[in-house]
């Protein structure tokens, strides 16, 4: 992915992490700072079938799944699939279009399936949802309820490449004002879905001791307790913060985790299911730094 994508290389990580993990990611980043160019590279890398939904406001839920729609040459209704089926959707700038287009993603997010018309329609395996919003135009824009925050893995924030690699960005890409095609890079797939099905079973083996059980329960117990926090994490945050510690111990090259693993991961993890109180703010308090306190105080096993 470095032959297109320069830097951000901790988005890089939780989407291979999120891919093994079975989970959907969400990157908030200004424009211009390759959200687009990720999914697309991270697709080609891995010979996955692409698909993107430009979210916008007028945007119906048939538009995001399909419809049935009546053939007058056969007299019988015809499923029309919509772009939700493929493999890695990029649900482009998802906070632009109302809640209702919105909760067409959660089906699909959580059984990777579609009902239409009372029939359901499998999504495959290697269904994955990146989905990207900017955080800097609320004008036009619908802020994500909970239930559809609840379905990601991962929250990624994306900050600004440093100095050198705003350069080598200028140095390579600087000659083009319209986004570059990945084959130009020469961008082959390094695996294949039955590759990637494979290492989800490893995955599902790295073992989790009962002591990163207990802390991982803990962690997510302590959100509910923080009197800067109106509601904390679900049940459903623990499973996932566990599932992804194992992927990012297999990526490690280890058989087992550690609780390092959990403390990686538990801002991206942790920081959109969390719903600040209301004086929260005005101490200067957001979620990654009462992530960060709930890390601190938790005792990790030794």
């Amino acid at each position: 992915m470095r032959k297109v994508v320069i830097g951000q290389d901790a988005a890089v990580d939780l989407l291979l992490i999120g891919l093994l993990s079975e989970g959907h990611i969400l990157l908030e980043g200004v424009p211009g700072i390759a959200k687009t160019l990720l999914a697309r590279t991270f697709a080609a890398a891995l010979s996955l079938a692409f698909g993107r939904i430009q979210f916008t406001p007028d945007l119906m839920p048939g538009d995001v799944i399909g419809t049935n729609l009546f053939n007058f040459q056969t007299n019988q209704f015809a499923l029309t699939r919509g772009p939700i089926f493929t493999q890695l959707l990029l649900a482009d700038e998802i906070n632009r279009t109302p809640p209702k287009t919105q909760a067409a993603l959660l089906q699909a997010m959580h059984e990777r399936a579609v009902t239409i018309d009372g029939q359901t329609h499998d999504l495959g395996s290697g269904f994955m949802v990146i989905a990207t919003q900017n955080p800097i135009e609320h004008q036009g824009t619908y802020p994500l309820p909970e239930a559809q925050l609840d379905r990601f893995l991962f929250k990624h924030v994306l900050a600004y490449p440093s100095r050198d690699e705003e350069r080598a960005i200028v140095a390579q890409h600087g000659h083009r004002t319209m986004m570059p095609a990945v084959a130009e890079f020469g961008v082959a797939p390094v695996a294949t879905l039955t590759d990637l099905m494979a290492v989800r079973g490893i995955v599902a083996a790295i073992r989790l001791s009962s002591d990163i059980v207990d802390y991982i329960v803990d962690l997510i117990r302590a959100t509910r307790e923080h009197p800067s926090l109106q509601f904390g994490a679900s049940p459903r945050a623990a499973n996932m913060l566990a599932t992804a510690a194992r992927a990012y111990a297999a990526i490690a090259g280890r058989d087992y985790v550690i609780p390092d693993d959990v403390k990686v991961l538990a801002p991206p993890t942790l920081r959109h299911r969390l719903v600040l109180a209301a004086g929260a703010e005005i101490e200067g308090l957001d979620a990654d730094r009462i992530v960060g306190q709930i890390v601190e105080q938790v005792a990790a096993p030794r």
